[in-house]
């Protein structure tokens, strides 16, 4: 049916009518005083979203150079940093520090298993002449539907007291409970198409006093991505540079709707579409590739039976029911197919993409399963 695509993709995300009438309007000036203040509006939603009362800085960019922006104002050249990677963004990050000539050292896990909390620990305690600048995880690996410990590696990293620790939020803000100012973050980035609920195009980066201090010693290049100038131009409620004004007001509208539904509800709502996806892959007697002690709030990676090829899965169930499901990246292509529950999703969302996708495995001829019985697994923990 002609315009009826839905996205049940890590990112972007659906995107709720008031947003879309934001990005309707007619454009206003990025320097009136009508836009300043939107954003003195969106800058308090946005720190209550982050719980912080620390900047939160807007920036017209993508998620990954939110992240760019928080390796590259805080660090210099040679600096020893440690890098997790566990999936396709963790191995992003380490090749944004090697092109600035930072010195990474890489924490590695396999790909759909969490990274080691302890490998961190082992590494800061051993540093005892306080060398590493900085430690940088990404919470969600969207690429595997792992999510990794933050609140322990954290804990690592301020036991050395010297480190910064830089957080790839994108797909775990708005839809995990990441109390930045309780846990004493340093920079978290994020972007716009996730849990924030609205396209991709703007990007978000938190910044502690602690991050600020290494700001002025910092030597790594930048100019758009200064996040000093975005500091400064941030206190008189504008940018440096010309934004995306009509994304800042859908961004308006999307946090009003976050903030009538409340943090916990959208927490617990993500944590309840997680549990009802995995129970709905069980039943079906499919695999999951993240352990369910580090299962993503935001996506579910799913792993298709030997013989039934993820692509052909997705292809089906967009063929057939206009769902789109994100597939595997790098070496995990056609190995696994991702479920995303991120942002602007409902219960029914998660009733329907289920239903689509036991329609779909059955029409390619999987029967390792009884008839309806995802759904019925799904109903019993949206139930409960």
């Amino acid at each position: 049916m002609e315009d009826k695509l839905m996205l049940m993709i890590p990112g972007p995300t659906p995107v709720p009518e008031q947003a879309l009438l934001a990005l309707a309007k007619a454009p206003i000036g990025h320097r009136s005083g009508d836009f300043s203040k939107v954003m003195a509006d969106v800058t308090a939603k946005l720190k209550w979203l982050h719980q912080t009362t620390n900047d939160v800085l807007i920036l017209t960019a993508s998620g990954t150079g939110a992240m760019e922006a928080g390796i590259i104002n805080f660090l210099s050249k040679g600096d020893r940093v440690l890098v997790g990677d566990n999936g396709k963004f963790g191995e992003r990050w380490v090749e944004v520090c090697n092109a600035y000539g930072v010195n990474a050292e890489v924490i590695k896990a396999e790909w759909g298993k969490p990274l080691n909390p302890e490998d961190f620990r082992a590494k800061l305690e051993a540093d005892a002449n306080k060398e590493i600048k900085a430690v940088i995880i990404t919470h969600s690996e969207t690429s595997t539907g792992v999510l990794n410990d933050l609140v322990t590696i954290n804990s690592y990293v301020k036991a050395h007291e010297k480190a910064l620790i830089i957080v790839d939020a994108v797909t775990s803000l708005g839809a995990n409970n990441i109390p930045i100012d309780e846990l004493g973050l340093d920079v978290v980035g994020s972007g716009s198409q996730k849990g924030y609920m609205i396209p991709p195009g703007l990007g978000f980066v938190a910044v502690s006093p602690k991050a600020w201090e290494a700001y002025k010693t910092a030597d790594l290049p930048k100019f758009y991505l200064d996040l000093g100038k975005a500091r400064k131009d941030a206190a008189k409620n504008s940018t440096p540079f010309t934004t995306s004004v009509n994304m800042v007001m859908a961004l308006q509208a999307s946090l009003e709707i976050m903030q009538r539904e409340g943090l916990e509800n959208i927490f617990a709502r993500h944590l309840r579409h997680r549990n009802a996806t995995r129970a709905a892959i069980k039943a079906l007697n499919l695999d999951l590739l993240a352990p369910d002690d580090a299962a993503s709030h935001s996506i579910t990676a799913v792993v298709p039976p030997e013989g039934l090829d993820a692509e052909k899965i997705r292809a089906t169930i967009k063929k057939k029911f206009d769902i789109v499901m994100a597939g595997g990246q790098d070496h995990l292509n056609g190995k696994i197919f991702r479920i995303g529950h991120l942002g602007f999703v409902g219960d029914r969302d998660i009733l329907t993409a289920i239903a689509a996708l036991e329609a779909s495995i059955s029409s390619l001829g999987y029967s390792n399963f009884t008839s309806g019985a995802g759904v019925k697994a799904a109903i019993e923990v949206l139930n409960s």
